[in-house]
Order: structure tokens, then C-alpha cells, then sequence
């Protein structure tokens, strides 16, 4: 027999909210409202570092040229597959609840190319701190994101069923 966590999360004021009797009223945001947040607030890395090195190339990591064209070529590539999972991200959001499937492609896809990062990081050395974040959100933020979704799913699902649907 196992809690459950409140998938609610109490959203704290600067200044207090007048009800309709003059008291104060505490804004809720649900787990699922917080989760589509989230998801859009990480979402803005790779699309905007996946434009970034489309349109600079290996510049964009502030190496000097010149670079072989492959490099050029294999860097814009990756850029444009990050903008392309930025992307599938920002899809997820309506209706997260419902997107179990693809939420967890994503979420294999970028923690693989994490397990690469640290690949990277144990055979070259540690990269820049921007990279390192990275690292940090590929391993381990979007593991807990699977685990919040999955929540904010089965919430969903149970709510439905009782309701009758």
C-alpha cells in the first residue's frame, strides 16, 4: 500500500488575491498544468541551440576556422535534429496526459544522447558548463519528466473512469 503524491502544486503570491467574500485565495496549478510548463521551459533548449547551429555551424562552440567541411556539415545536421526533437517536445504539451507514447520516444532519444555525452565526458574530459547542464537534464531530469507524466496519465485515466467515460 503505497502513497500517492498530490499531484497538485500550491502557487505562492506576491501580493494576496481577493475572493468573491473578501478572503484570501490560493491559485492551484495542476500536476499536469506544472508538467506542460516544464516540458515547454526545457523545450527551448534545443530548439534554440538546434537554430543557433544551423546558422553558425561549429562557430556556435566558438572554435576558429577553419574546420574540415564535414564537420561543418555533421554539426548543422545534429542542429537540425535538435531543433527537430525541440520541437516534438513543444507537441507533447496539449494534451500530455495522452501522449504517453511519443513523450517516451523523446525522453529514450534524448537519454541516449546523454548516455553519448558521457561518453564524451569519460573518454575526452568534461565539457563546457552549458554542456555539462545538459548532461545533467538528458541523465537524469527527463528520467523524473517519464515518471511525472506517467503520474499525470494515470491520473487522467483514473479521473476518466470515474466519471464514467
Amino acid at each position: 500500500m503505497g502513497l500517492k503524491p498530490d499531484l497538485e502544486i500550491s502557487v505562492a503570491t506576491a501580493r494576496q488575491v481577493s475572493g468573491p467574500k473578501g478572503g484570501n485565495m490560493n491559485k492551484k496549478i495542476s500536476g499536469k498544468t506544472a508538467l506542460q510548463i516544464v516540458v515547454a521551459v526545457l523545450a527551448a533548449t534545443p530548439v534554440l541551440v538546434g537554430i543557433e547551429g544551423i546558422l553558425s555551424g561549429p562557430e556556435f562552440l566558438h572554435v576558429i576556422r577553419p574546420w574540415p567541411v564535414d564537420l561543418d556539415s555533421h554539426f548543422r545536421f545534429l542542429s537540425g535534429f535538435f531543433l527537430a526533437i525541440g520541437i516534438a517536445w513543444y507537441s507533447c504539451i496539449p494534451g500530455i496526459e495522452t501522449k504517453t507514447e511519443r513523450f517516451r520516444l523523446l525522453a529514450a532519444c534524448t537519454f541516449a544522447g546523454g548516455l553519448a555525452r558521457l561518453v564524451s565526458l569519460l573518454t575526452v574530459g568534461a565539457p563546457s558548463s552549458g554542456h555539462l547542464a545538459g548532461l545533467c537534464v538528458e541523465l537524469l531530469a527527463v528520467p523524473a519528466l517519464v515518471w511525472w507524466q506517467r503520474r499525470v496519465a494515470n491520473k487522467a485515466t483514473d479521473e476518466a473512469r470515474a466519471a464514467g467515460a
